[in-house]
């Protein structure tokens, strides 16, 4: 078996690579072998090895093949501001081209399981009229979504999910991550989530002290997202 998914998010610092890292440890639970890729990311800090991003490090620790960091995140930015902008301040042309070819190279290494993790919402953009959203078009992988769970989450997620339909691809399953502990009618929002969206719920992961993949794999249901392939 092989599977591989893009995950996407209601917006960005709602938790993307919390859950991607949560499913990936998942498979690796269930004992396939695991591969991921950022291909591009902003807010990346200088090492002496390069620049780093913590989500793209966070993919690769639960990755069981052995990837190199730029093999992960190919295109990393030290600005913490939207991808477009910090390529453009250094001169690199952000297309859908040059991510694919990355993305493609990860894809090809046939792992049993595979997330390309994007950066922010579904129509971050890229170079031109281009957006992220047109990479994971070009490869035609079925979506999760992350809902970052707070005030407006279900007009941000039920948009994110009509856009991904219009684009012609399947939303593989949902996500329900809390941002906001002190959201109203918590309990009123996920059902009205459920009920609303056009995919079944992976989950719904509680505001964590410590955000482990570990212990975020045990509220997701890897199993009902691969049931649906």
């Amino acid at each position: 078996m092989t599977a591989a998914f893009f995950v996407t998010g209601t917006d960005t610092e709602i938790g993307k690579t919390t859950i991607a890292a949560g499913l990936l440890h998942a498979a690796r639970r269930a004992g396939l072998s695991t591969a991921a890729a950022k291909p591009v990311a902003s807010g990346c800090l200088r090492t002496a090895d390069g620049l780093r991003n913590d989500d793209a490090l966070a993919l690769l620790g639960e990755c069981t093949l052995a990837l190199r960091y730029d093999e992960v995140n190919p295109l990393a930015f030290e600005p913490a501001i939207a991808p477009h902008l910090a390529a453009r301040e250094v001169g690199v042309l952000l297309d859908v081209a040059s991510l694919h070819a990355a993305v493609q190279a990860i894809l090809a290494k046939q792992a049993d399981f595979t997330l390309i993790e994007g950066a922010g919402g579904w129509r971050v953009p890229l170079a031109g009229q281009a957006s992220l959203s047109d990479l994971a078009v070009t490869l035609g992988l079925p979506v999760i979504l992350v809902v970052g769970v707070r005030l407006g989450c279900i007009n941000h997620a039920l948009l994110s999910a009509e856009a991904i339909a219009r684009d012609g691809l399947q939303l593989a399953g949902w996500v329900a991550n809390l941002v906001d502990p002190q959201t109203a009618r918590l309990e009123d929002n996920l059902v009205t989530l459920a009920e609303r969206m056009p995919a079944p719920c992976l989950g719904y992961v509680p505001r964590l002290a410590e955000a482990t993949p570990g212990l975020v794999s045990e509220y997701l249901n890897l199993d009902l997202l691969l049931r649906g392939l």
